[in-house]
């Protein structure tokens, strides 16, 4: 499994641009979770992103929020989710990194999550809360472990701000398309291009579009200008029908929907 910058250097090199879905780890539980993380990468997603159940939700929409409430209904402990990654993680051959608090990296240690989910073959964390002015620490300890460090930079972020937050960033820098949470949306807002383009002139890490992206045309519009797009409430919706439908069925519905999405990238 290639580290996240070797994947966007081969994409870059390749002309190819990533699709990152996003799936909360336990819902609607951990085996399911796990068939869907190869589901999306056999159907050619780049890198996958995993939602580590979290009861205060940072900046997600109803879908994920519903998604978090029932994993956590479900007892749904990162030490399960960790010994699951474990078994998916050499199994695939695209890094899958975490979208976690950092209250629960605290919590449980920050040298030590970082080794806890390394060993298990995770690539990177994704931190949604973590201040700019403590993301150099953080930075150092995943440095150590070989993990990348991504963070959030949204349209209401000062520009100074923003190259703060590039500057302590690894893999790739994560962009809001959007002020608000996640959710799907019919129209994207008019400067997202301009505000990516800017950016773009001012980091060389790759920069990967978020938060209300999933609809081919989207996509049509969005890769030119950036180096990935990260899907998750429309992939989480479909998910969450898992309760009730046959599992085949929807881990097929989820993979036809990412395959169709990626037929849209230029």
């Amino acid at each position: 499994m290639p580290s996240i910058p070797d994947l966007f250097q081969n994409l870059r090199a390749e002309g190819r641009k990533a699709l990152m879905p996003f799936v909360t780890a336990g819902d609607p539980d951990l085996d399911f979770t796990a068939a869907v993380l190869k589901e999306v990468i056999g159907r050619g997603a780049s890198l996958c992103e995993l939602g580590i159940p979290y009861s205060d939700p940072i900046a997600d929409g109803p879908v994920i929020q519903a998604s978090y409430t029932r994993a956590l209904g479900k007892k749904i402990k990162l030490a399960g989710i960790l010994e699951m990654l474990g078994g998916v993680c050499p199994e695939v051959d695209a890094p899958i990194v975490t979208m976690v608090s950092y209250a629960i990296i605290y919590r449980h240690g920050v040298e030590q999550y970082c080794a806890d989910v390394k060993a298990k073959g995770v690539s990177g964390l994704i931190v949604p809360d973590l201040p700019v002015e403590e993301s150099p620490r953080l930075a150092k300890v995943t440095g150590e472990h070989g993990l990348s460090l991504i963070q959030l930079v949204t349209p209401t972020t000062p520009r100074e701000r923003a190259l703060r937050i590039c500057e302590t960033s690894t893999g790739f820098v994560y962009y809001v398309s959007v002020a608000g949470i996640t959710g799907e949306r019919t129209e994207l807002p008019p400067d997202l291009i301009d505000n990516v383009g800017w950016l773009r002139s001012q980091t060389e890490l790759p920069i990967c579009i978020g938060f209300g992206i999933s609809k081919p045309e989207h996509v049509k519009l969005l890769a030119p200008v950036a180096d990935g797009l990260i899907v998750g409430s429309a992939v989480v919706r479909r998910i969450a029908t898992a309760a009730e439908r046959p599992r085949d069925e929807v881990l097929k519905e989820v993979g036809d929907y990412v395959a169709e999405l990626l037929a849209a990238m230029p």
